[in-house]
């Protein structure tokens, strides 16, 4: 019995010369996959859900941060393309894809937007 157990805990084959169980070998890979799953993949899938979500709330007036670094007031958004018109200065807009987007920091009630087109 300790023998099978050693030969489990170890991933060894038993002593005696005797075949390997085919199941004793696949246990290795089945916790590499598990290990796997629960510590990269799964946690991967939880952030990007919930990143999609941010970006979803995304609405005129937010102030962004893009993936470049450009800071700006979301001007327009146009769902069809994908993209969103960023104001980022008085008079300058730029067209981002709405991947582009970092970070979202929502415009506090003080603040009014310029419409100058």
């Amino acid at each position: 019995m300790t023998d099978l157990i050693a030969s489990l805990l170890l991933f060894a084959p038993p002593a005696g010369g005797e075949a390997p169980n085919p199941f004793v070998q696949l246990v290795p890979l089945v916790l590499i996959f598990v290990v796997f799953y629960f510590f990269l993949i799964r946690p991967q899938q939880k952030k990007q859900k919930e990143r999609e979500k941010v970006l979803e709330s995304l609405k005129r007036g937010d102030r962004i941060t893009t993936i470049g670094g450009m800071h700006g007031t979301v001007a327009g958004i146009d769902s069809e393309k994908k993209t969103v018109l960023v104001q980022v200065a008085d008079n300058v807009k730029i067209t981002f894809d709405r991947s582009a987007v970092a970070n979202i920091d929502k415009q506090e009630s003080g603040e009014k937007l310029s419409t100058k087109d």
